[in-house]
């Protein structure tokens, strides 16, 4: 059984940082993409970043040019670095791995980002 356990949330100020990171243990070989996602209350669940096995990033438009997705295969971790964080980044980060053509999904970690 698969398990993704996500950490480095919690409350910055506009301007700040944060290092997101999600662990997956388990029986593991062969990830594929990895990614972020985030949602905010009363919105709707969006894509925040994306890396492929060959580490082809993707990232929303709202986030481009402040957030850096990367990934460590020996340690079977992602992480998303967040910069310059503003009031419309809060919202609960959960990240995700697409393992044998099935996604597997991590609880969540709350970032809030005070004005």
């Amino acid at each position: 059984q698969v398990r993704l356990v996500e950490s480095g949330g919690g409350l910055v100020q506009a301007g700040g940082s944060l290092r997101l990171s999600c662990l997956a243990s388990g029986s593991i070989s062969n990830i594929s993409s990895m990614g972020w996602h985030r949602q905010a209350p009363g919105k709707e669940r969006e894509s925040v970043a994306v890396i492929t096995s060959l580490r082809t990033t993707n990232y929303a438009y709202s986030v481009k040019d402040r957030f850096t997705i990367s990934r460590d295969n020996a340690k079977n971790t992602v992480y998303l670095q967040m910069n310059s964080l503003k009031p419309e980044d809060t919202a609960v980060y959960s990240c995700w791995i697409r393992l044998g053509g099935v996604s597997i999904w991590g609880q969540g970690t709350q970032v809030t980002v005070s004005s």
